[in-house]
């Protein structure tokens, strides 16, 4: 079990939408729980989310996240991001094709979804990658890691 739990506001309420595509696009992963709100009769802070999404729990690739439905009031922004650290260029390859959605905000292997949350896809090795000028330099140039170009780097 995982002792801390990232959990996700989606502002515009597509709280489903956003962990079904996680669980398709990462391995080993799937939504454990789901509850929704309830009528709005209930309180008035339900006026306009029932059905939505009150508590989600979603494991992603042995990770547990939680997330919920929550309107407008707090937005998902880059302040905070997830790293993906990567075996190899393919596996970059692989979720960059899938995460990165907004082009405007991509730089050093920082991608952003659909859904506004902020990845960071790296290979695990970024560290040594990044020993240099030379390589520092390069990765600054890069949106997508592109490892054997870091290599190359001096």
């Amino acid at each position: 079990m995982n002792k801390i739990v990232p959990s996700l506001w989606f502002a515009d309420n597509n709280c489903e939408a956003a962990i079904n595509y996680y669980v398709d696009v990462f391995p080993n992963s799937e939504i454990d729980s789901i509850s929704r709100y309830p009528e709005a009769e209930l309180d008035a802070h339900f006026a306009g989310m029932a059905g939505k999404i009150l508590t989600a729990v979603f494991t992603l690739d042995g990770q547990k996240f939680t997330a919920l439905d929550g309107g407008p009031i707090f937005r998902i922004n880059e302040a905070v991001s997830f790293t993906i650290e990567c075996a190899d260029q393919a596996e970059i390859d692989y979720y960059w094709s899938k995460l990165s959605k907004v082009s405007e905000a991509e730089q050093c292997g920082w991608a952003k979804d659909q859904f506004g949350v902020s990845w960071q896809i790296v290979p695990k090795n970024m560290g040594d990658l990044t020993q240099t000028p030379g390589q520092i330099q390069a990765m600054m140039a890069m949106k997508k890691i592109d490892i054997a170009t870091l290599v190359a780097a001096k």
